[in-house]
């Protein structure tokens, strides 16, 4: 029997910082990987030459798929590229978001798009994979999808982030409206709602700990080991779908 007849297949969206925790963890559990990207390949190749080399990793197939999630055809090419190069689609986990800060006063239309860009893409690449998965694989579980939202996306907002806040809502929703969708099919769907995690470059340390991880109540960053972790038992589970799970080091019940 070939490694494609045994191993399973993730296509992972969104590779860098908590991706790259999610790629290497996934990994451990001898998951094939196909990772795609945006514009940041040199980031994609890093970390796939980072997983290659690495004797404490099993020896998994791996390739790297450019793909916009707004462009429908693309979506399409990553899940055909995926299952050609790789040999199935089992998993999909889609980290990809940007952040964009947005004060009120400089609220427009293309604040309002730029956000929801992240729901387009989600719903884009969730239908089509639901749509592969449950026509393709075989078995009671034909495949499962992971997205992100936050933990601030359901009834606690912040200022200055309202497209944010509000794509990352509509995330939330359609997981459980795809759950019901794909359950006949055979497909899971849970959202992962983090915290703060990962300090990011441009804010440094000691605004960060005072001003972030102080904030929550255990007093630290969610953690990337505990998403990653989580994210190998979801895709192992047989009965946990339309499920948003944080992972906010209790952020969510400290408020706003």
């Amino acid at each position: 029997m070939s490694k494609h007849e045994i191993r399973k297949t993730a296509l992972v969206v969104g590779a860098k910082r908590v991706g790259r925790v999610v790629c290497r963890r996934l990994a451990r559990d001898s998951i094939n990987l196909a990772i795609a990207y945006r514009s940041s390949v040199n980031d994609a190749q890093q970390l796939e030459d980072e997983i290659g080399s690495d004797a404490d990793l099993p020896d998994i197939e791996t390739t790297l798929i450019q793909a916009d999630l707004c462009d429908e055809s693309a979506v399409e090419n990553a899940i055909h590229q995926t299952v050609s190069r790789l040999g199935s689609l089992d998993y999909v986990v889609n980290l990809a978001s940007d952040y964009p800060h947005a004060p009120f006063d400089t609220l427009d239309a293309s604040a309002w798009e730029r956000a929801m860009d992240s729901a387009k893409g989600a719903y884009l690449l969730g239908v089509h994979a639901v749509r592969h998965m449950g026509c393709s694989n075989d078995g009671p579980v034909r495949g499962h999808i992971v997205f992100f939202g936050d933990w601030a996306a359901e009834e606690t907002p912040y200022r200055d982030y309202l497209p944010y806040l509000t794509a990352k809502s509509a995330i939330h929703f359609m997981t459980r409206c795809l759950a019901a969708e794909a359950a006949p099919l055979g497909v899971r769907v849970n959202t992962i709602a983090p915290g703060p995690t990962m300090r990011p470059p441009e804010i440094p340390q000691d605004v960060w700990d005072r001003d972030i991880s102080a904030k929550v109540p255990l007093q630290q960053e969610s953690s990337s080991k505990d998403i990653a972790n989580i994210i190998a038992v979801l895709l192992q589970s047989s009965s946990i779908t339309g499920e948003i799970i944080r992972v906010d080091s209790g952020r969510h019940i400290r408020g706003i």
